[in-house]
């Protein structure tokens, strides 16, 4: 399948290896992307606390967890016969209130160590567009099927996304001040906001994130969204709701990915990962044969290598 490529990706100076310790963030592209460093044995974390969208969520989070301020009875709600959080995704919603404060409380624990031994945070924005709540006007990161009555819809400024671009880096340097950040956009449309302000949502994203990053050297760029909107714009390259990617499209940012952050060593390492993951997933005709004997003694052969080589990856 031949494509277009006409965006120029640079070769990153803050390269990822088999000894990086990964941070995926934010919207649902962040897990394709995280599902792709799982896949091929990185180390990685996706998004601890679910799915988020917008660039003073992730932020209002990352706060939370460096300051370790624990979540209380004040920060959950009942509703839908289930105990929900404004700050993060239903899929950790809980029918049992007390196991709810601890599992996030857990969660906190688990993602300071993390963001504190992490070498890259690859960070996704989806959208500016944002839900307040009306008791407290606060940001919500997701509105757990609440009616929207509840709510008031806004559109972040370029000032204040710039601000919890900022302020996301500072908090993360406070415990880790050696860190790279990768920032990239979701290629996901938010068509349920409309055409047009989906256009202008994402435009505030690109020109907050450039404007930022371009004063921060432990800062690059990945256009995701670029590359969707270019090279990939034929819906051939989109899943049935004809917004999402499909596995043609994720499979491809994902190796412009890895051209621009990987090196030639890492690349080789990724590639004997594939074999042997591949190898896995093989169906013998004969299980018993010594041919497939064989076959599984050298995978084995294969395995030990790269389990020697990298201790923390196990298959």
């Amino acid at each position: 399948m031949q494509f277009r490529t006409q965006i120029p990706i640079s070769k990153s100076n803050h390269s990822i290896d088999y000894n990086s310790k990964l941070v995926s963030l934010g919207s649902c592209f962040a897990v394709n992307i995280g599902e792709k460093f799982e896949y091929f044995k990185f180390q990685n974390t996706i998004n601890p606390f679910g799915i988020i969208f917008n660039p003073v969520s992730i932020e209002k989070i990352i706060r939370r967890v460096v300051e370790k301020r624990l979540f209380t009875e004040k920060d959950i709600f009942f509703f839908n016969d289930r105990w929900h959080c404004f700050e993060v995704h239903s899929e950790l919603s809980s029918s049992d209130k007390e196991s709810f404060i601890i599992k996030l409380n857990q969660i906190i624990e688990q993602f300071y160590l993390q963001i504190s031994e992490a070498t890259h945070f690859i960070i996704t924005y989806g959208t500016s567009w944002v839900y307040r709540e009306k008791e407290h006007f606060e940001i919500v990161a997701n509105c757990h099927k609440i009616p929207q009555k509840q709510f008031d819809k806004d559109l972040l400024s370029l000032e204040t996304i710039e601000r919890a671009i900022h302020n996301t880096i500072g908090l993360i340097q406070k415990i880790n001040p050696t860190c790279t950040f990768i920032f990239t956009i979701s290629p996901v449309r938010h068509i349920k906001d409309g055409f047009v302000e989906n256009q202008i949502s994402k435009a505030h994203l690109i020109s907050a994130l450039h404007s930022s990053i371009s004063q921060l050297p432990t800062s690059t760029y990945f256009p995701s969204y670029e590359i969707m909107m270019d090279d990939l714009r034929d819906y051939r390259f989109y899943a049935e709701d004809m917004l999402h990617p499909n596995q043609t499209a994720i499979d491809y940012i994902w190796k412009l990915f890895a051209e621009a952050h990987f090196s030639a060593e890492t690349f080789s390492t990724k590639n004997a990962i594939e074999n042997i993951q591949k190898s896995l997933n093989h169906r013998p005709f004969d299980p018993n044969g010594k041919d497939h004997q064989k076959f599984l003694s050298q995978l084995q052969d294969k395995i030990k290598s790269v389990e020697e080589k990298f201790p923390h990856i196990r298959f």
